[in-house]
C-alpha cells in the first residue's frame, strides 16, 4: 500500500514546507511587481498555490482514498490554472511593456531556489507515496527547477536587454506545470479506481475460491 502521509515526521515536514512557501510568496510577490517579470509572476503564483494546496494535503492525511484523491485533483487543477494564467501574462508582456529588471529576477530566483532546496530536503525521504503525497514532492521539485530557471533568465535579460528570455521561460514553466498536473491527475484517478474496484475484486476472489 502506498504511503499516505500518516506519520508525525511527514506532518512536521509538510508544516515546515507550508511556512517556507508562505514567506516565499510575500517576498517574490513584491519583487514581481517591481520587476514586471513573467517568470517571477509564475514564481509568485506557485508559492501561493503551494502554501494553499499543501495545507489541503496536510488536512487530507489519514482520510479516505476518495478525500485524498479529491485533494490531489484540486492541486492538479490549481497547477493547470496557474499554467494558463502564466501563458496569458507572457503573451500580454510580449506586446506590452519594457524589458523586466534582470538583476531583480536573478536575485529573487536564487532566493526561491534556496527556499525550495530547503523544502526539498525536508521532503526527499517522502517522495514516494499516494497521489496526495507524491503531488507535494512533484510540486516542490518543479519549484526548485523553476527558481533556477528564473535566476538564469535574469542573467539572460541583463545580457540581451530583451524581454524575450523572460517570456520564453515563463511559457516553458507553464508547460512544466501542465505536465505535473496531468501526472497527478492520472495517479489520483488510478488510486480512486482501485479503491472503488477493491471490494468487487475481493468478492469475486472469494467466490472463485468457494467454487474450487
Amino acid at each position: 500500500m502506498a504511503f499516505d502521509g500518516a506519520s508525525a515526521g511527514y506532518k512536521r515536514a509538510l508544516g515546515g514546507v507550508i511556512a517556507i512557501n508562505a514567506v516565499g510568496f510575500v517576498v517574490v510577490a513584491l519583487g514581481s511587481v517591481w520587476a514586471g517579470s513573467a517568470s517571477l509572476a509564475a514564481n509568485t503564483l506557485d508559492f501561493a498555490a503551494d502554501a494553499a494546496t499543501y495545507g489541503l494535503s496536510l488536512w487530507a492525511i489519514g482520510k479516505s482514498v476518495q478525500v485524498r484523491s479529491g485533494a490531489a485533483f484540486i492541486k492538479s487543477g490549481s497547477l493547470a490554472a496557474m499554467a494558463l494564467a502564466i501563458l496569458g501574462f507572457a503573451v500580454w508582456r510580449a506586446f506590452v511593456g519594457a524589458p523586466p529588471e534582470g538583476a531583480t529576477i536573478s536575485g529573487l530566483g536564487l532566493f526561491g531556489a534556496a527556499a525550495n532546496l530547503f523544502a526539498a530536503l525536508l521532503l526527499v525521504r517522502y517522495r514516494e507515496g499516494d497521489a496526495n503525497v507524491r503531488s507535494v514532492w512533484l510540486c516542490t521539485r518543479n519549484d526548485l527547477i523553476q527558481c533556477l530557471a528564473v535566476a538564469a533568465t535574469g542573467v539572460a535579460v541583463m545580457i540581451t536587454g530583451s524581454r524575450w528570455p523572460d517570456l520564453v521561460v515563463g511559457v516553458l514553466l507553464a508547460a512544466i506545470f501542465l505536465r505535473s498536473a496531468w501526472q497527478i491527475t492520472v495517479q489520483a484517478r488510478q488510486e480512486l479506481k482501485a479503491a472503488t474496484a477493491g471490494p468487487d475484486v475481493i468478492t469475486h476472489s472469494r467466490q472463485s475460491s468457494a467454487s474450487v
